[in-house]
């Protein structure tokens, strides 16, 4: 699970194993390590169908994602979704291959859609 955050954009990335595991447990998490402080996201299927939401409570943030939206990433070709929560742009979406070589571990990557027409 990768996230990216630009303003008032938080985007997540999950790769195959990601959504899988999501799927299955209903939560996921990780974290970056900064000297003393630690910041974790996380990302919690909710049974309900609202828009993705998400929370910042003591130095975690959460994604909260609506079951109905990961059962569409496993069973379709759906990238992702996104929507607002209030001033906050959420985005989740499958995490593609790079179409360059990068030195990242891609390896549970989906495939990129446009790797045949960039490579032609």
């Amino acid at each position: 699970m990768k996230i990216r955050i630009k303003s008032n954009s938080l985007r997540y990335r999950l790769t195959r194993t990601d959504i899988a595991r999501l799927a299955e447990v209903g939560y996921l998490e990780d974290k970056v390590k900064f000297a003393e402080q630690t910041l974790m996201y996380a990302a919690k299927i909710v049974d309900n169908d609202e828009p993705l939401t998400a929370s910042f409570k003591n130095d975690t943030i959460t994604l909260f994602m609506p079951k109905s939206m990961i059962t569409e990433l496993i069973d379709t070709d759906r990238v992702g979704f996104e929507s607002n929560d209030g001033p906050l742009n959420l985005l989740v979406e499958k995490d593609f291959t790079c179409l360059e070589n990068v030195a990242e571990d891609q390896s549970d990557n989906y495939p990129n859609p446009l790797a045949k027409k960039y490579h032609e």
